[in-house]
């Protein structure tokens, strides 16, 4: 029988509100941490909204809070590492929670990991990536489409991680110019910019979950949100 410890359950959850996800991710935590589940990695979209990591300063929001929530879009403070970014309809957003024990609790051999799977999901789209040599995130394209194309902020506790990754593929870019994105003043490109097609976000969803459980050495199920959230509370009553 496979050993379900050696999975990583791939749960796509479509557009959530980023509330609800945060919730969601810290009960999957609360069980990972406790040995109850595999590793997960939950796939998603969020609302416009931009979340704010442990090292932002208020010159990332140079239009003030108020201001931005008059163009629709919500703001959170989280405690993922990392500065302020934005969410939108259309970004692959992904937030693997699971044991730094896969790289022998080295965090940077992890994120190293989730660097590497956004770069081979990428490469999968027809677009060659590459870190950034200051630990910044994944850039790509060339000439008025070059630009960060994904970024990583991660919070660990007890060993697990939650938060995680996003990568541009056919979001409006237009609110990262109204923000200092991660501190830095840089633009933002996308797939369908860098690629000149639209449409692709399904598609790049499969690609980041295969990309990340190779990367893991995990072997990837796909476990609905419903069966997972079955098992988790299912755990919290036995015990």
């Amino acid at each position: 029988m496979p050993d379900a410890r050696k999975e990583l359950w791939t749960v796509r959850l479509g557009l959530i509100e980023y509330d609800e996800a945060l919730a969601l991710q810290h009960e999957v935590h609360a069980a990972r941490v406790r040995g109850e589940i595999p590793d997960v990695l939950l796939t998603l979209e969020h609302p416009p909204i931009y979340t704010k990591g442990r090292r932002s300063t208020a010159d990332e929001l140079p239009m003030g809070e108020d201001w931005y929530r008059a163009q629709g879009i919500e703001l959170r403070e989280v405690d993922r590492g990392g500065k302020v970014t934005y969410h939108g309809p259309g970004q692959l957003v992904a937030y693997p929670i699971v044991s730094t024990e896969l790289f022998d609790r080295d965090v940077p051999a992890l994120v190293g990991a989730l660097e590497g799977a956004m770069i081979d999901a990428l490469a999968g789209e027809g677009i060659e990536a590459h870190r950034d040599d200051a630990g910044r995130g994944v850039w790509a394209g060339e000439g008025p489409a070059a630009g960060k194309i994904g970024s990583i902020g991660l919070h660990i506790a007890q060993g697990v991680t939650t938060h995680g990754l996003m990568v541009n593929v056919d979001n409006d870019l237009q609110p990262f110019s109204w923000i200092r994105p991660c501190g830095l003043d840089d633009q933002a490109t996308s797939i369908s910019k860098i690629a000149g097609r639209s449409g692709q976000l399904r598609c790049f969803e499969k690609r980041i979950a295969f990309a990340a459980a190779e990367r893991f050495g995990l072997r990837q199920r796909l476990v609905s949100r419903a069966k997972l959230e079955e098992r988790v509370h299912d755990l919290v009553l036995a015990s």
